[in-house]
């Protein structure tokens, strides 16, 4: 993030701060009547998660950013405070600031005083406030800051030991009788197919699974054990079970967004539901979606395109980078116009390190060996490149990754679209005329993805726009001012809709109504607002409260008036809800 002293010109900066609502890397906090108690639970969130800025000096009122009159000796003090404090084990486990990334600056007879916290290495999380991580370790999503679960702050904790991958865990009271025969014999045989020539070949098939991790010694007792990585490529699915309960890997193919899946290979007991097995059975149908143009090489007909490549490394990045501690499951979504890989878990890189490539840090490392010798996994990054390389290709709509949190979970989204198709072409000049041709690249390319898709975010345009999230956050602004686009929400939740249709609209005057309901209140209002599918980050927008209160509190005290689309999986990525035909409200 670009720190306040290296631009030029601040002051247009600094106006544009008290008027940016969109932005997860800045957190206002107002210091008149002290240092904030919240600021070191920021400095957690901000750490764990992709770093941020913290700004004394400015509060909400009224739903927008004012100056909170902190004058220069305040921010002085509150300068030389948090130095002593941030030194302090009864105040945080690790320092990470230097003077470089503390500034005072003068605004409008105010003073701002900035802190700039970067997102921190696997190595060193959690970051956490006080003397206990369980009670001090706190993430970031939408909502703002969230104090983690004790399972959350393990896993950290797991990620952190380097020398010790996850999946290389030795497991005790298991062996050799809870894998699975039939699925070590097929990868033998890929194995010799894609490694012709290689030495382990002619081993015995132990030797074989010591060389390949899924049998390693134990150094204190000298006994060969099987790692956690073996029964998760190998096991029976009885066995998997026993050591992790959560373990259920899922793919479904659906045809329309509010049926059910048409096809599907989940553990419904007819197959042993390994990662093999599971990869074996579901990347041959990704890979049938895909087109296949008739190309010779070395005289022989090659079927295998970039975007068949990409789809794979999409695949096996989902299942060697999940986080299979966690409470929940491995998902695999084909709908008609995208795929969508979604594992549990966090990244242990940003954003932008994903992007650039070049990084290679595995979650589990063993499990990324053995798909790494079927020719399945990149080793040398991130495997971005080749899942971006293949979908531009095919002039498709550059795939986007996000982090949800509560359960945490990783989610790609491959786009089966073109960006500027003519139906979309053809859609947005009946609707607006002659003047989308007078717009810029980014501009239609904003209009023509909140057209496709029904809404944009700031967020979502990161990733697909080569521009800062300033910018961003600017022609939004101006495409709303142009009555291209009109705005939803506040703050890190801002979404636009297309200018007219009336969502926007609607939503507003449902949500400014009145801030605060009663139970009953509240349910008829939920009611109203699900006329159509809502996710329950947009009714949580609506209604002005956090959405675990209305995941955990209202939802389940609303089954008899709300249905949900993904009726058989409740904790669908994609989960939405709609007002059932009679209500009793």
């Amino acid at each position: 993030m670009k720190k306040i002293y290296e631009y030029e010109d601040i002051q247009p900066l600094l106006e544009k701060l008290l008027q940016d609502k969109e932005s997860n890397e800045i957190e206002f906090k107002s210091a008149a009547g002290g240092f904030p108690h919240s600021f070191w639970e920021t400095y957690s969130s901000f750490a764990n998660t992709d770093g941020g800025a913290i700004i004394f000096g400015i509060r909400e009122k009224d739903g927008e950013f004012v100056l909170d009159g902190l004058t220069e000796e305040q921010a002085k003090k509150y300068q030389k405070d948090f130095f002593s404090n941030m030194h302090s084990k009864q105040q945080v486990n690790i320092p990470l600031l230097t003077e470089n990334d503390v500034q005072i600056v003068s605004f409008k007879r105010n003073f701002l005083l900035f802190f700039y916290i970067t997102r921190v290495d696997r190595n060193l999380r959690p970051i956490y406030c006080g003397l206990d991580p369980y009670t001090g370790t706190y993430r970031r999503d939408l909502d703002g800051d969230y104090h983690c679960s004790r399972e959350e702050v393990n896993s950290m904790f797991a990620d952190a030991n380097l020398a010790s991958p996850v999946d290389g865990r030795i497991l005790k009271n298991f062996n050799k009788k809870d894998l699975d025969a039939d699925s070590i014999k097929q990868y033998r045989q890929r194995f010799v197919q894609a490694n012709p020539d290689h030495v382990w070949n002619a081993l015995s098939e132990d030797k074989f699974l010591e060389k390949l991790n899924v049998f390693r010694k134990d150094r204190e007792t000298g006994k060969l054990g099987l790692t956690y990585a073996g029964l998760l490529m190998f096991g029976t699915y009885s066995a998997i079970m026993d050591e992790n309960p959560n373990f259920f890997p899922d793919y479904q193919e659906i045809q329309e967004i509010q049926e059910r899946w048409v096809n599907r290979v989940y553990p419904d007991g007819n197959w042993e539901s390994n990662l093999f097995q599971f990869y074996s059975k579901v990347l041959p149908i990704l890979q049938n979606f895909l087109p296949k143009p008739f190309k010779l090489e070395e005289n022989q007909r090659k079927n295998e395109t970039s975007a068949h490549v990409a789809i794979r490394e999409a695949f096996v990045n989902a299942l060697v980078h999940a986080d299979y501690t966690e409470n929940a499951s491995l998902n695999i979504y084909k709908y008609p116009n995208k795929i969508v890989f979604s594992n549990p878990g966090i990244m242990l890189i940003s954003l932008k390190q994903y992007y650039q490539g070049g990084e290679s840090v595995c979650r589990n490392k063993y499990l990324q060996t053995m798909f790494t010798f079927l020719g399945s996994a990149e080793k040398a990054g991130s495997g971005a490149d080749k899942i971006i390389h293949g979908w531009e290709e095919q002039n498709w709509k550059r795939p986007y990754i996000i982090e949800k949190s509560r359960p945490n979970k990783v989610v790609l989204t491959m786009s089966l679209e073109s960006l500027l198709d003519d139906n979309v072409k053809e859609g947005l000049l009946k609707y607006f005329g002659p003047k989308v041709n007078e717009l810029s690249r980014d501009q239609l390319i904003a209009l023509a993805l909140t057209y496709s898709e029904n809404e944009i975010t700031n967020e979502r345009l990161q990733y697909t726009l080569d521009i800062h999230r300033a910018d961003i956050t600017r022609m939004l602004k101006d495409m709303c001012h142009e009555k291209l686009l009109e705005s939803f929400g506040h703050g890190r939740g801002t979404r636009y809709h297309i200018y007219g249709t009336g969502i926007a609209t609607s939503e507003k005057s449902i949500a400014t109504s009145k801030k605060w309901y009663k139970s009953e209140e509240l349910k008829k209002l939920i009611v109203k607002i699900c006329s159509d599918w809502k996710t329950i980050e947009e009714i949580a927008a609506f209604v002005g409260r956090d959405k675990g209160y209305i995941r955990n509190k209202i939802l389940p005290q609303m089954d008899s008036v709300l249905e949900r689309m993904y009726k058989d999986i409740p904790n669908h990525p994609g989960q939405r809800y709609k007002a059932k035909q009679k209500s009793n409200l």
